[in-house]
C-alpha cells in the first residue's frame, strides 16, 4: 500500500513514518519541500518527493507520483508566536497546502484516504463550562496559527461534502517527546537544563507562563492515533486526539527539574509570553476511542525523561 505523508521531515511526520514502517507492508512518499530535509534515520526507507505544497502544480505532480492510498497532510508551520509575527505567511501555507492536495484529487479523479491534522488551538478562546472539549465546541481561534488550522479543516469537510473527498480530520492537543523544536515548552526547558548540566550557560532557566495548564500526549502515542484513525475512522468525521488530562506547566517544569537534581534558578520572560494564552485546555477523545480503540500508553514522566535524554546526547553531540 503506498502512503503519502507531507511535512514527512517534521517532529510528528518522521515519527509517523517510523510507525508505519515498523508496521509493515508499506511503501512511504513523503513530501519534503526541498532536498536534504529528509532525516537521515529515514533514508534508504522512503521515496522522497520534493514539493511547495503552496505551488498547485507541485503538489499534483507529488500526489500523482505517489498515487497514494493514504495520504497524511502534516505539512504547515506549526508555531503560535510564528503565526503573529507572519499571519500572511501562516495562512497561505496552512490553508493552500491542504486545498491544493484536493484540488489534485479531484483533477486526477483519485480517491484515497486524507487525514487532515490540525490543532486543539481550533477551539480557541473557551469557558469551563466547555470543559473538556469535544469536537461539538464552537472554533473561536485565539490565533492565526488557529485560524489557519480551522479554515483547513473547513475545507477538508467541505470537499468530503460537495466532492466525495474521503477526508478525516484530526484534532491533537499539545504533544511532545524527544526531537521536537526547540521553540515548543518542553524541548526549550529540556534543552536548557541539558545546557546547564554541562555548563554551557548560567544555571538560569527562561520560562514563559507556567501556570497555564495543558493537556499533553507522547507523540508516539499521537501517531498511533493517527494510523488508527487511517484504518477505522468514519470519512467526513472529526476526532480530538487527547490524554483527557490537564498538567500545569510549572508541574512538568517541576518534574524536569527534578530529572536533573541539579540547583537551577527560574527566571520569567515577557518576551516569550503570548498576546492571549487560555489558562486550562482539557481534550475528550472517547469519540476516537469508540471509532479506533485508541487511549495513550506511555506516562507523562517517560515522556519527559526521554526529552531530557535526547537533548543531552545533543549537547554532548555539540561539544
Amino acid at each position: 500500500m503506498n502512503v503519502l505523508i507531507t511535512g514527512i521531515n517534521g517532529f510528528v511526520g518522521s515519527y509517523l513514518a517510523e510507525y508505519l514502517l515498523a508496521q509493515g507492508k508499506v511503501q512511504i512518499w513523503g513530501v519534503t519541500r526541498a532536498p536534504g530535509r529528509l532525516p537521515p534515520f529515514l533514508a534508504g526507507q522512503v521515496h522522497e518527493i520534493h514539493a511547495d505544497l503552496t505551488d498547485a502544480a507541485a503538489t499534483l505532480r507529488a500526489v500523482e507520483q505517489a498515487a497514494p492510498a493514504v495520504i497524511y497532510h502534516l505539512a504547515g508551520q506549526p508555531f503560535v508566536p510564528e503565526s503573529f509575527r507572519d499571519p500572511a505567511a501562516t495562512l497561505q501555507t496552512n490553508t493552500l497546502g491542504a486545498l491544493h492536495i484536493f484540488l489534485a484529487l479531484i483533477a486526477l479523479q483519485a480517491s484515497p484516504r486524507v487525514l487532515v491534522v490540525g490543532t486543539n488551538e481550533e477551539y480557541g478562546f473557551i469557558t469551563q463550562a466547555d470543559l473538556p472539549l469535544t469536537e461539538q465546541t464552537p472554533l473561536r481561534p485565539t490565533n492565526p496559527y488557529g485560524v489557519s488550522k480551522a479554515a483547513q479543516g473547513l475545507l477538508a469537510y467541505q470537499y468530503h461534502l460537495s466532492h466525495g473527498l474521503d477526508t478525516i480530520r484530526l484534532r491533537p492537543f499539545t504533544h511532545i517527546g524527544p526531537r521536537q523544536n526547540e521553540r515548543f515548552v518542553t524541548a526549550a526547558f529540556a534543552r536548557q537544563i541539558a545546557r546547564i548540566e554541562h555548563g554551557l550557560q548560567p544555571a538560569t532557566l527562561q520560562v514563559g507562563n507556567l501556570s497555564a495548564r495543558r493537556d499533553f500526549t507522547d507523540v508516539r502515542d499521537v501517531v498511533r492515533a493517527y494510523a488508527l484513525a487511517a484504518e477505522n475512522g468514519e470519512a467526513g468525521a472529526v476526532y480530538n486526539v487527547a490524554s483527557g488530562q490537564a498538567v500545569m506547566i510549572r508541574d512538568l517544569l517541576d518534574m524536569l527539574l527534578e530529572a536533573s537534581g541539579i540547583e537551577i534558578e527560574v527566571c520569567q520572560n515577557s518576551e516569550l509570553m503570548r498576546p492571549i494564552d487560555i489558562p486550562l485546555v482539557v481534550g475528550d477523545a472517547s469519540r476516537l476511542h469508540e471509532a479506533t480503540g485508541w487511549q495513550p500508553q506511555i506516562p507523562l514522566r517517560q515522556t519527559l525523561g526521554d526529552i531530557l535524554d535526547f537533548w543531552r546526547a545533543q549537547v554532548v553531540a555539540s561539544l
